[in-house]
């Protein structure tokens, strides 16, 4: 006899958990709609999208109405008289609950994967990677948007310029995959093509060209875009020479780390440099490499990791080689510890729970990276 859980469909079992969660979420906020909307939901995750949408400091929220502000001087007044203040960026709090929510669209997106008959081969991994590449420039056109004079239209406005906003934008270019990803089932599986993996690739590649075609458009003919080739460059150059050095050391002292992962955790390691290096240039080095503006941390462990840095190293030494690297350093140390993680076994035992963690790694870093590389190589 069968038991409950072999009865049970997992498609549906995890549907059935997403509606039970937003109900719950949604009962929440109507019962009690200052301290689960107000201060949880709208505080931590939609304030921050609708400050950004904006391009506003701030935005508070008080008798259910939300006003948005450019100085900081009234932001801080408006949190000093106890309302609810948003600011753009992400908090610990968010990113815990972003950190819930992966895990959770994980389960679902390796059940669909399965229903699909496919994720067990790493082809599926590395024709993903332009899609990666494709979100973090789709990014930088909604900072390109922010960018626009006040005195000007933007291209896009609210609310449509809320889906290429951090978080949301993961949903965005997650919706316009998976429908690259069915086109080309549907085309090979008509015999149109062979294999869908190299269409898929081709589909990222064509979005992330056009995304990059759009952004050169702008710095060519607009004022509040530029381009300074010198930070693309520096970036690929750098973090693919720490990636490929790193992983050939893995794999001249102890190659049965790489055994596993094989050129997927050289893609784990370049994803994570990528992230480390644009941000050490554009926070640390960005006059010394002709950038006429300088970036902070805003990511909440980056801006722990800055601040840890200041505290055990003199100035002395900050202002020869600034306070960012130990960002780089831990990103390069994780990546390695991702690679020594997944051996062989894994891959065996589970493909396909396996890829699908490899390409979360890979776009926790690749996205930001890219996003943080050409934010700063068009001068937004």
């Amino acid at each position: 006899m069968a038991s409950i859980a072999d009865r049970v469909d997992p498609v549906r079992a995890w549907l059935a958990a997403a509606v039970v969660g937003v109900l719950a979420i949604a009962a929440g906020a109507l019962a009690f709609p200052r301290a689960v909307y107000t201060n949880f939901l709208w505080k931590y995750f939609w304030g921050p999208i609708d400050a950004d949408a904006h391009n506003a400091l701030c935005a508070v929220r008080a008798d259910g109405v939300v006003r948005r502000f450019g100085k900081s001087e009234t932001c801080r007044a408006a949190a000093a008289q106890g309302l609810t203040v948003a600011e753009p960026g992400y908090t610990l709090v968010s990113e815990a609950g972003y950190a819930v929510v992966l895990l959770f669209m994980l389960a679902g997106v390796l059940l669909l994967v399965r229903r699909l008959g496919i994720g067990t081969d790493r082809r599926l991994f590395f024709a993903l990677i332009p899609f990666t590449l494709f979100g973090g420039a789709l990014r930088v056109v909604e900072d390109a948007n922010d960018a626009v004079p006040a005195d000007a239209t933007a291209a896009i406005s609210y609310p449509a310029n809320a889906l290429i906003i951090s978080p949301v934008i993961y949903l965005t270019v997650f919706v316009v995959t998976l429908a690259a990803i069915l086109l080309s089932l549907r085309l090979a599986r008509r015999d149109v093509i062979s294999e869908f993996e190299p269409a898929l690739a081709g589909m990222g590649t064509i979005a992330l060209v056009v995304t990059l075609a759009y952004l050169a458009f702008l710095s060519y003919s607009t004022e509040f875009v530029a381009f300074y080739p010198q930070m693309l460059v520096l970036t690929l150059a750098i973090a693919s020479g720490l990636a490929v050095g790193i992983y050939y050391a893995i794999d001249r002292l102890a190659p049965a780390l790489n055994a596993g992962t094989g050129f997927i955790g050289l893609a784990i390691l370049w994803a994570q440099a990528v992230d480390g290096v644009a941000n050490v240039l554009a926070s640390d080095w960005a006059q010394a490499i002709g950038l006429p503006f300088q970036y902070s941390a805003k990511h909440p462990i980056n801006a722990i990791i800055v601040g840890a840095t200041t505290t055990v190293f003199p100035p002395s030494i900050i202002d020869v080689i600034g306070d960012s690297w130990p960002f780089l350093l831990v990103k390069l140390v994780l990546a390695t510890g991702v690679i020594w993680l997944f051996d062989e076994t894994i891959f065996e035992e589970s493909p396909r729970y396996s890829y699908l963690l490899m390409l979360a790694v890979l776009v926790v870093g690749l996205g930001p990276g890219t996003r943080d590389m050409l934010r700063a190589t068009f001068g937004i």
